[in-house]
């Protein structure tokens, strides 16, 4: 299985997009933004916010590494840099001060925005995603875990906007903020983590 599928790197990638686009605490925002929706219209919603949080990391997992050298920005500047976004979103999920997207107009934009980006697919996400295809390279497993974890994530994510009535139940108010804040505490050491990682290679390369 190792030999066909990065197990590390699919867990790592995996983990690292689920906590940060975080579907159980994205549930009241978009239970909030739908509250006016049928029950069809507000299913409908769920998969257009996760496809297009699936193309906007795409075209970003696709190109960020031609718009990196167009910009002459080294791979441990990003992983600074892109350690620093994840703290500041970890520190937003920690202290509850999310940013609130507010209520578009019409029905069909809050699918597109603020749902599908910049809720799910945020600057965070799209560090850690190019991130994770930069660690992959040319490496077929690896290629393919980053793949996995990127498509597991999503359906994930529509499901649990699918079914955000039903979770939203079960798990109540208090039970959605645990998640929130476990999800936080991790993502800061993961935070902490790249940017460690980003500092060691800027050293090893002088």
């Amino acid at each position: 299985m190792s030999s066909v599928l990065d197990l590390t790197l699919f867990a790592s990638t995996f983990f690292t997009l689920f906590v940060i686009m975080d579907p159980a605490g994205s549930i009241p925002i978009f239970l909030s933004l739908t509250a006016r929706m049928t029950p069809k219209e507000r299913a409908t919603a769920a998969w257009q916010a996760t496809a297009v949080s699936a193309g906007v990391l795409g075209t970003f997992g696709l190109f960020g590494t031609y718009i990196l050298g167009f910009l002459h920005i080294s791979v441990q500047a990003m992983q600074i840099s892109g350690g620093l976004l994840l703290l500041l979103v970890a520190l937003q999920l920690l202290t509850g001060e999310e940013s609130d997207p507010g209520k578009p107009a019409g029905k069909t934009n809050v699918a597109l925005v603020p749902l599908g980006t910049p809720l799910l697919a945020g600057p965070g996400t799209i560090v850690a995603f190019m991130l994770a295809v930069g660690e992959a390279g040319n490496e077929l497993p690896s290629l393919a875990a980053v793949i996995a974890a990127f498509v597991s994530v999503h359906v994930l994510t529509w499901a649990s906007l699918r079914f955000s009535v039903l979770i939203n139940r079960l798990l109540g108010e208090g039970g959605i903020t645990v998640l929130t804040k476990l999800s936080g505490m991790l993502l800061a050491a993961i935070a902490i983590q790249l940017m460690v990682n980003g500092v060691l290679g800027v050293i090893d390369g002088m």
